[in-house]
């Protein structure tokens, strides 16, 4: 393999292609394109725009030659996968399972699709989104709309077995509809989700902490619900690790509480954090309703993802979300303990070309610092 790093030519076209991709982005297709439409809007959008692009094998060739940096000091190993680069799409755009082919191309380590449910699910009535740009942040009430864990898994399986160099996970969740039940009732919709998933993506993530359903997060209320809920996943063989979507807001006595109780099952890994949903500070409409993504999630998540790190070692392997605009953000999630670092909101306010910004910009902060791979800089400050 020739990476981008190490060719000349290659390497100029690619920084060429991303600096004109991010002015594009800024000057015309931002403002021209994209926020002139509500969000709700520009979303779907954007997913029918990777439906059909995806199936033109010429532009998606172009966009890889153009965009794709790799670089081997961003290889790394992570609950025994390989990723071309630690960076990945977190759950809550690609809801069925629309975008990989692009996100591949693109140059992305991996993503991570859904959430997606037992059942088919509708979500909560729009406006499902709402943009807050002083903050770098996305108003998020979507409440897990997908097509159903059947259809969407079949998809991500698809998707896995023929991307070019992207691992693609799967994030499952409890149905968010009037046919919610006791917590027996949601273990069994998780179960069903994970049957379906075993041995079908490079991993699965078992979301515990949509802050957006009716039927709020039961599993992270005590211990032994989770316990519960844990004992029931592991009776079910997978090949593949298991990671633990996590809520943002509790005390650290509550963390230590849940991740005591993971600690026993068959979890290789957490992902830090979910939606922020503490407004204090901010000026937002009292009747926007949901969590909040982006730059409120920042400083928060890497506290827990360092915290997690000092007092976990090697037992979870942590994925870093949360308000990661730039190489330099996501560097530090990195020292703070995160080996892999996932986010959605810099794609909506830089755009797409922002991976490559990101993977090349993280390459030379390990460079400057004398670090051979990114493994070597996990939790360096915590």
């Amino acid at each position: 393999m020739t990476y981008v790093s190490e060719s000349f030519w290659h390497d100029a076209v690619n920084k060429a292609t991303t600096d004109l991709f991010t002015f594009g982005y800024k000057n015309i297709v931002k403002p021209c394109f994209v926020f002139n439409h509500t969000p709700d809007v520009a979303h779907d959008q954007m997913i029918e725009f990777c439906r059909v692009t995806k199936n033109i094998p010429p532009l998606m060739w172009l966009l890889r030659e153009m965009l794709d940096y790799t670089d081997p000091i961003l290889e790394t190993n992570v609950m025994g996968v390989d990723f071309a680069n630690p960076f990945g799409l977190s759950a809550g755009l690609d809801k069925n399972c629309d975008m990989p082919v692009l996100l591949d191309n693109a140059g992305f380590g991996f993503e991570t699709v859904g959430s997606t449910t037992a059942r088919p699910c509708k979500g909560n009535p729009r406006p499902w989104f709402h943009r807050l740009p002083e903050y770098d942040s996305m108003m998020v009430h979507v409440g897990l709309a997908n097509d159903g864990s059947a259809k969407v898994i079949e998809r991500a399986e698809k998707a896995w077995t023929k991307a070019k160099s992207m691992q693609v996970s799967v994030s499952i969740a409890r149905t968010n509809d009037d046919r919610c039940g006791d917590l027996d009732e949601g273990i069994e919709d998780y179960c069903t989700s994970m049957r379906r998933a075993a041995g079908r993506t490079a991993m699965v993530e078992v979301n515990v902490s949509c802050p957006n359903t009716h039927a709020g997060e039961p599993f992270t209320e005590t211990p032994e619900a989770l316990d519960r809920l844990f004992a029931a996943l592991d009776r079910i063989e997978r090949p593949q690790p298991t990671l633990v979507k996590m809520p943002l807001n509790k005390s650290w006595d509550e963390f230590r509480e849940l991740l005591d109780v993971l600690a026993e099952h068959n979890v290789q890994g957490v992902s830090f954090a979910n939606l922020q949903k503490d407004r204090t500070g901010m000026e937002i409409p009292r009747d926007w309703e949901g969590g909040l993504s982006g730059g409120p999630t920042y400083r928060a998540s890497n506290a827990l993802v360092r915290q997690v790190y000092r007092e976990y070692g090697d037992r979870f392997a942590i994925a870093g979300i949360g308000g990661v605009f730039t190489p330099e953000q996501a560097y530090e999630k990195i020292r703070c303990g995160a080996s892999l670092v996932m986010f959605i909101s810099a794609l909506m306010y830089r755009g797409p070309q922002q991976i490559t910004v990101l993977k090349r910009g993280l390459a030379e902060l390990l460079r400057r610092d004398g670090y051979d791979n990114v493994a070597q800089a996990v939790g360096a400050d915590a």
